[in-house]
C-alpha cells in the first residue's frame, strides 16, 4: 500500500480505538437508541482523521480543486486538513465542542459556496456535482444540529438543530430518489461507483438502503420517532461500510483504488455519524461534564459549563 494508504487506514483506525473507551462513560449514561446516538462524534471523528490525512499526503492532487482566484491552494489544502484533524480530536475528546462543531459546519458551506454551487451553475443537469451538495450539506448539518446540543438553550441553539435536522432530512430524502432512480449505484451516499456484479442481489440492497433513507428523513422530522429512526439508519449505514464496502476494499487493496475505497468506507461512516448527530438531543450541565467530575460537583456544589 502507499504512504497516503497507510495514513489514511491508521488514523481511522486509530480515532476509532481511542474514541470507543473515551465514550463510555456517555454510554453508560444512555439507554436504548440514545447509546448508538452517543457513538455520533466518534464515528465522526474517525472519518475527519482519514480526510485530514489525505490532504496532507495527497495535497499536491487536493489543491488542484481550489478555486483558481484564491491565492496559495497549498496553503489552503493543509489549512483544512488541520481545521478536519482538530475537530477530530476536539469530537473524540469533547474538549471545545461547542465552537470545533459550528466552525465544521461553517467549513462545509465553504466548500459548498466557493466548489459546489459554482460547479452546479455551470452544469445544473450533472447527478453527481448535486449528491455531492447534498452530502456536503449534511455534513455540515450534522455539525450543527451537534452545535446547537450543547449551546446553552436559547433561539440560536434551537435555530441551529431545527436547520441541521431539516438539511439531513433533506439529504436522506434525496439520496433515497437517486437509489430508487439509479439502483445500479453504490447505497448509501450515491455517488458514481457501480456496484460490483460479484455482490449478490446489489440492486435489491440498495432499495432498501433507499427505503430506510427515506423513512428516516421523515421520521427525523418529528420527535416522537426521532431517536430510533436515526439509530436505525445510522446503524444500516455503519453496517453497509463495514460489510458492503469493506469486502470491496479488500479486492482493491493492491491496486491504485484502494484510497477511493477507504474514501467510500469513511465517506459512508461520515454520512451514519451525521444521521446519529441529527438526533443528539439538548445537554444538560451534568451530561456534559467530564466523566470524573461528579465527585467535584458534590464538594464544590457548582456545576462546570460544557467546554
Amino acid at each position: 500500500m502507499s504512504a497516503l494508504a497507510w495514513a489514511m487506514s491508521a488514523a481511522g483506525i486509530a480515532a476509532l480505538a481511542a474514541g470507543l473507551p473515551l465514550a463510555r462513560p456517555r454510554l453508560q449514561r444512555a439507554s436504548g437508541a440514545g447509546k448508538l446516538i452517543a457513538l455520533g462524534p466518534v464515528f465522526a471523528a474517525a472519518p475527519l482523521a482519514v480526510f485530514a490525512m489525505e490532504h496532507f499526503f495527497d495535497a499536491a492532487d487536493l489543491m488542484r480543486i481550489v478555486p483558481r482566484w484564491l491565492p496559495g491552494p497549498l496553503f489552503w489544502t493543509w489549512f483544512f486538513g488541520i481545521a478536519q484533524l482538530a475537530a477530530a480530536v476536539s469530537f473524540l475528546t469533547r474538549r471545545a465542542l461547542r465552537w470545533s462543531a459550528p466552525l465544521l459546519a461553517l467549513m462545509f458551506a465553504i466548500f459548498i459556496a466557493t466548489l459546489n454551487i459554482p460547479a452546479l451553475i455551470q452544469d445544473p443537469h450533472q447527478r453527481l456535482l448535486w449528491t455531492l451538495t447534498f452530502r456536503e450539506s449534511s455534513f455540515g448539518a450534522g455539525a450543527l444540529t451537534l452545535a446547537g446540543s450543547i449551546w446553552p438553550p436559547g433561539r440560536l441553539s434551537a435555530a441551529f438543530q431545527r436547520t441541521g435536522r431539516a438539511i439531513v432530512a433533506l439529504a436522506l430524502l434525496a439520496f433515497a430518489l437517486e437509489h430508487f432512480l439509479f439502483p445500479q449505484y453504490v447505497p448509501g451516499v450515491p455517488l458514481m461507483k457501480q456496484t460490483p456484479a460479484w455482490i449478490p442481489a446489489a440492486s435489491l440492497i440498495t432499495c432498501l438502503t433507499g427505503a430506510i433513507e427515506l423513512l428516516a428523513g421523515i421520521a427525523l422530522l418529528f420527535p416522537k420517532t426521532r431517536r430510533h429512526a436515526a439509530a436505525a439508519c445510522g446503524l444500516v449505514l455503519l453496517l453497509l461500510s463495514v460489510f458492503f464496502y469493506g469486502p470491496i476494499l479488500l479486492t482493491e487493496i493492491h491496486t491504485p483504488l484502494i484510497v477511493e475505497g477507504l474514501n467510500y468506507i469513511f465517506d459512508t461512516m461520515l454520512f451514519a455519524a451525521t444521521v446519529l448527530l441529527a438526533a443528539t438531543p439538548p445537554e444538560t450541565p451534568m451530561s456534559s461534564a467530564p466523566p470524573n467530575a461528579s465527585l467535584q460537583h458534590q464538594s464544590h456544589l457548582t456545576l462546570t459549563p460544557a467546554p
